[in-house]
């Protein structure tokens, strides 16, 4: 039986493993109030169990780009997923911080392959004009699973206790796993997919020179590549900090309760949501008006970069009303500009390397975030939660001065004749 918009079926299990990876990724930070309490864990080791995950997290952006290049996006993403859902689960044997960086370490190996899987898979099935809404759907999901998150962990853990919020958090990822491997497949090969709709996207992508391959190495020699890993390494570290603090600054800085927590702290990731999605419709929109891609993804990161100072008013507001406001539009703002900065990856470099780069450009995302993660982890224990938002003020507007420096036309590629082998 054919399944007419099969593209729009993919693009949805896509949304759905990105709102799991999220759950998972978030079900530490609603329970670590009560965890860290538990276990008599500080801010320095909560922050070096954050490391944990961010130096597998960043070191497997690589490697898990590489996997779905050679594997494929379909085994890939589901190995990726039972990985990660295993590890998330095995959270809940924790006795101690030792065992809690354990078990996040292996969180932080299984978890980046969705984005890199998803970006490939983008590439795959996606017409040009389509892909930063894709992209934005996906980088919704992120934000999705932060929303469902504060409410249903504060729920689980108020009902079952932490432990088990993992397990059933965890649960979720096998239960996606059976939709994905029976309905992905690439488009030449799919057996539901119609003749108009394989027809709409062999046009698109245009021929395939399968001479064309790159080394992966090879990519660093671009000074695209670099642009985007160093505006990724600069500016991700505000979306980490969000997902990993959130929940103890507005508990610890603030004074919420845990139930106000979860009835409010699903905010700023509403925020980010909507960011994701009206970031790539507006790219998107530009790209339809025959702007170059790269003009269309510049114009919608500058306001966004511009408007990050905001960010100042957070530490030296009295209102926790207006610092939840102003978290809103940071988040609204960061996430419309890393749609864009994301999608720009599918815009400039070939199919067949798009895992690869996106790992290598994602690696500067977890760079930045463990380095930032272990700056806030010392701040706050010695300190105060101020000077941080003042940092991230700043750090948007700087990343956009960077990749409009490197990235300033399309990726050149070499000359199809030229055989290069393309393996790590």
């Amino acid at each position: 039986m054919r399944i007419p918009h099969l593209r729009w079926y993919i693009a949805a299990l896509l949304f759905a493993s990105t709102v799991i990876n999220y759950v998972d990724r978030q079900t530490l930070s609603i329970v670590a109030p009560v965890l860290t309490r538990e276990l008599n864990i500080s801010q320095i080791e909560y922050a070096n169990i954050l490391q944990a995950f961010l130096i597998a997290y960043t070191v497997m952006y690589v490697g898990s780009g590489i996997l779905v290049d050679r594997w494929g996006t379909r085994l890939a993403l589901a190995a990726f997923m039972a990985f990660w859902s295993l590890s998330n689960m095995l959270h809940g044997l924790a006795r101690g911080a030792f065992d809690l960086g354990i078990f996040r370490f292996l969180l932080g190996v299984g978890e980046p392959g969705n984005f890199m899987a998803a970006t490939k898979a983008i590439s795959e099935w996606f017409l040009p004009k389509e892909r930063a809404f894709v992209n934005g759907l996906v980088q919704a999901g992120a934000a999705v699973g932060a929303i469902i998150a504060a409410p249903l962990i504060v729920w689980m853990m108020l009902h079952y206790g932490w432990r088990w919020s993992f397990v059933i958090t965890g649960a979720l990822g096998f239960v996606w796993l059976a939709a994905w491997l029976f309905f992905y497949r690439l488009p030449d090969r799919h057996p539901r997919i119609t003749p108009a709709e394989l027809s709409l996207i062999r046009e698109a992508r245009g021929p395939v020179r399968e001479t064309l391959r790159i080394r992966w190495i090879d990519l660093l020699r671009y000074p695209q590549s670099w642009g985007l890993l160093l505006a990724r390494f600069i500016s991700d570290p505000v979306w980490w900090f969000y997902l990993f603090w959130l929940p103890k600054y507005l508990v610890e800085q603030r004074g919420f309760t845990l139930a106000q927590m979860g009835m409010l702290a699903w905010l700023p990731y509403l925020a980010a949501d909507l960011g994701s999605i009206a970031g790539g419709l507006a790219s998107g929109y530009l790209v339809k008006r025959k702007w170059t891609t790269l003009n269309a993804r510049a114009a919608v990161m500058l306001p966004c970069a511009a408007l990050m100072p905001l960010s100042v008013v957070i530490a030296y507001t009295p209102s926790a009303a207006l610092a939840l406001l102003v978290i809103c539009v940071v988040t609204f703002c960061h996430m419309a500009w890393k749609t864009n900065l994301v999608t720009l990856t599918n815009d400039i470099y070939p199919v067949r390397v798009v895992g690869s780069v996106s790992g290598i450009v994602a690696c500067g995302s977890g760079l930045g975030g463990a380095l930032f993660t272990n700056l806030t982890g010392r701040l706050v224990e010695d300190f105060s939660y101020n000077a941080i938002f003042v940092i991230m003020g700043f750090l948007h507007p700087l990343g956009f001065l960077i990749y409009r420096i490197l990235v300033r036309r399309p990726l050149e590629m070499p000359d199809p004749r030229r055989t290069v082998h393309a393996q790590a």
